[in-house]
């Protein structure tokens, strides 16, 4: 199955990168401009277990569910319907020295089976490389704004 791993070290310790994950706003602040990407519905709170989104992103449907969610250690989320035959996004975080490796991992198949995802799996991996480095530096930008970093952290 083709996999994407995608990593990043922030300059702020683990509790405050995940809780920027956990705002409202951080799906759109962290969606690229295009595909455009859009919130049609949604149940559950934030990106705990359960909760189950329904997208439009650019022409396409995509519903996703978070299945596992630790507390300032990882959440995932899995595609329920949508593009791909199967898409699992795990969202990692880890302390190193005071600061946070985020790691973003996909397993993911194309429709179409096995001959469809050699021959296409480079378009994917290409977008995901355009699309976690958006992610990654908002992200970083986000967090070192004012007023996002702990009083811990900042003192």
């Amino acid at each position: 199955m083709p996999s994407f791993v995608k990593s990043v070290l922030v300059d702020a310790p683990v509790e405050d990168v995940f809780r920027f994950h956990e705002r409202p706003d951080a799906f759109q602040l962290l969606s690229p401009a295009f595909p455009p990407v859009r919130i049609i519905a949604r149940t559950g709170a934030g990106i705990e277990m359960g909760t189950r989104v329904e997208l439009q992103v650019g022409w396409l449907r995509w519903v996703a569910q978070h299945t596992v969610y630790e507390k300032n250690r990882l959440f995932t989320d899995e595609q329920v319907d949508g593009p791909f035959a199967k898409w699992i996004h795990r969202h990692e975080f880890e302390a190193v020295g005071g600061k946070t490796l985020l790691t973003d991992r996909i397993e993911y198949e194309l429709r179409g089976g096995s001959l469809v995802n050699r021959l296409f799996g480079w378009t994917v991996t290409l977008g995901l490389r355009n699309m976690f480095a958006h992610r990654h530096r908002v992200t970083k930008q986000a967090i070192s704004a004012a007023g996002i970093r702990s009083a811990a952290a900042s003192t």
